[in-house]
């Protein structure tokens, strides 16, 4: 049995490595998968391909997100049957031995495959929604419009709010509106004016931040209305030099604002249902699966390539160096 594997050996090396395996060791509640797509996460797979993630060590396989089939099952897997579609967890690579406890769902039949990878990343910006305090009729401001911030603005689009779109993409901005995002600007200098328009002065109630970038969130601080809040749910990265007393007030003093700050990271909730919690990733994803089937959340304008595993070293160039053109990158294994 051959097995390919999209490596990161080194930063900014990406090799992609064939080896021919007899068999794999499947566990009692374990299966062998075969992968149909996996679906790269853009902003953490190009920090893992920088080497400043501490927690991914080279030389290792990237990726979190997958359909696939499963080839064989554990003696004490139930529920499942060789042949069935799975969305899980799953890096890239052809072949992989899985745990089916945590994010192990089966594929809704109705549902192209494609877009099955996609639920991870909605997952993700979902959490921005669950710890927000979006009300029908709020207004608020997305930064940010990349998978992630293009489904948070989405959702919160479904949370009944007025969404403002910000990126400094123009492609960004127009994949949003065909998404159907209500309002979009190009951020610089005239943004809090902008808003100021669009929200007859008032600002928005939520400020949700997908881009990680401090600077970002710091220049968004004048754009919230007082009693608002900033959702951080991109994981912040890189050096800001600033005041923190600024931040400070627009916390403490009423004269600021008095925002509230919220981190919005997936893996504070629950991986799978527990009774004293209502929400969990996998309760998420089901919620997710839903909107896939009635088209609510809108998948195809986000794919902007589906590449070969071979085809690796364009996709992650493109996705560092081409951010205009390359967005949503998924790689089919279908006739590997």
């Amino acid at each position: 049995m051959e097995n390919k594997k999209i490596i990161f050996t080194a930063p900014w090396q990406v090799e992609v490595e064939t080896e021919q395996r007899s068999s794999f060791k499947v566990g009692n509640k374990e299966v062998l998968v075969k992968k149909k797509y996996s679906l790269i996460s853009p902003g953490t797979e190009l920090a893992c391909l920088s080497g400043n993630e501490g927690w991914f060590q080279m030389p290792s396989v990237p990726g979190y997100s997958s359909v696939s089939e499963i080839i064989e099952l554990g003696e004490e897997v139930e529920g499942y049957q060789a042949g069935d579609h799975v969305f899980h967890y799953g890096d890239h690579s052809l072949y992989s031995v899985i745990s089916t406890s945590g994010i192990f769902l089966k594929a809704p039949s109705d549902v192209p495959l494609h877009w099955v990878p996609f639920t991870r990343m909605a997952s993700v910006a979902m959490t921005s929604i669950r710890v927000s305090n979006i009300e029908l009729g709020d207004h608020v401001a997305v930064t940010g419009l990349g998978l992630i911030g293009n489904m948070a603005a989405q959702l919160a689009s479904m949370q009944g709010a007025s969404v403002i779109g910000i990126d400094l993409s123009l492609n960004r901005i127009n994949t949003a509106k065909e998404c159907g995002i209500a309002y979009t600007l190009q951020s610089g200098s005239t943004t809090k004016e902008e808003i100021a328009e669009l929200t007859e002065g008032r600002g928005v109630s939520t400020l949700i931040d997908a881009t990680g970038i401090p600077s970002v969130v710091a220049n968004g601080l004048p754009w919230v209305a007082k009693y608002g809040e900033v959702v951080l749910l991109g994981s912040p990265r890189g050096e800001f030099q600033g005041n923190i007393t600024d931040l400070l007030n627009y916390i403490h003093l009423d004269g600021y604002g008095c925002i509230t700050f919220k981190g919005a990271h997936e893996w504070r909730y629950p991986v799978e249902p527990d009774v004293f919690v209502k929400h969990s990733l996998a309760r998420n994803s089901q919620i997710i699966f839903d909107l896939l089937r009635r088209k609510q959340l809108k998948i195809e304008p986000l794919i902007s390539h589906i590449l070969k595993p071979e085809q690796a070293v364009q996709a992650y160039e493109g996705l560092r160096n081409d951010k205009d053109h390359y967005q949503g990158v998924l790689f089919d294994w279908s006739e590997v």
